[in-house]
């Protein structure tokens, strides 16, 4: 039986007003989810994603994690239509979505935007999941390089995103299936103030160095404000260990932690 031995770090980087990454780090769940849509308040987006897909996860454990998967992404894409609804100033928001779920023998991934999740499997570093933005979609096609993506001004337009529209309508189409993972792999699954900072092969250095899932996101979120943080950066780190799948005890970063600690002062109070 797997489970995740997880860490998780948010942090708003120094030049954004505020924080719109979330992020969810727990022992059969893996969030990272960077919101978009700005004054249309991407925190909210991000929020909505990792919390509901941690309440999921509690309340249906033995459920196939794929399925658990698609699932958060179609409850998610409900909540926001009902946030809009309520306030159209709203419209527009979104978010990316990236998260891992296991049941302690299958493991669920599922992917839309551009966050990252990463598998470090021995020294090697592989990247499980393909960015769903204009810019990768031009070096797919051929018609720009690597190096030419990186520096166009649309690098970041999403293709795919998470958000108030139906999922089935394309753009909230996820990349959804199962992975397989053994015992002794490090995960990272990280938002784009991660991968426009550093890169890869620094990534696996820090990955493969770092004693603990705590001690790597620190050193990978240090990487990024040291090289410029210029946007949010989130990143959650899980070693796979061999011990049975506990009642689900993780915690949230980012706007996601802001919220619930809000909402736990106000019920407080």
């Amino acid at each position: 039986m797997m489970q995740f031995r997880a860490a998780g770090h948010s942090h708003p980087g120094w030049r954004r007003p505020g924080n719109e990454d979330s992020g969810y780090a727990g022992s059969s769940l893996l969030v990272v989810a960077d919101g978009v849509g700005g004054a249309a308040a991407g925190e909210v987006a991000s929020t909505t994603v990792a919390t509901l897909a941690a309440e999921l996860a509690a309340r249906a454990p033995d459920l196939d994690p794929a399925a658990l998967l698609g699932t958060v992404v179609d409850r998610a894409a409900a909540a926001l239509r009902s946030h809009v609804a309520a306030d159209p100033g709203a419209t527009g928001l979104g978010t990316t979505l990236t998260a891992l779920r296991t049941d302690g023998v299958r493991c669920g991934l599922v992917h839309l935007g551009d966050s990252r999740a990463y598998l470090l499997r021995g020294e090697r570093l592989h990247r499980l999941t393909v960015d769903h933005s204009w810019g990768r979609a031009m070096v797919d096609a051929g018609h720009l390089t690597e190096d030419q993506a990186a520096r166009s001004p649309y690098r970041h337009r999403l293709m795919r995103w998470l958000g108030a529209e139906d999922p089935a309508e394309g753009h909230g189409l996820p990349d959804l299936g199962h992975l397989e993972l053994v015992v002794g792999d490090r995960v990272l699954l990280a938002s784009d103030g991660l991968s426009d900072e550093v890169d890869d092969r620094t990534i696996a250095r820090l990955l493969a160095g770092a004693p603990a899932p705590a001690e790597a996101v620190n050193l990978l979120v240090t990487a990024a404000l040291d090289d410029g943080g210029r946007d949010n950066v989130t990143c959650v780190v899980a070693d796979v260990v061999d011990r049975p799948v506990r009642s689900e005890d993780g915690f949230l970063v980012g706007a996601a932690r802001d919220v619930a600690g809000l909402r736990g002062a106000a019920s407080a109070s």
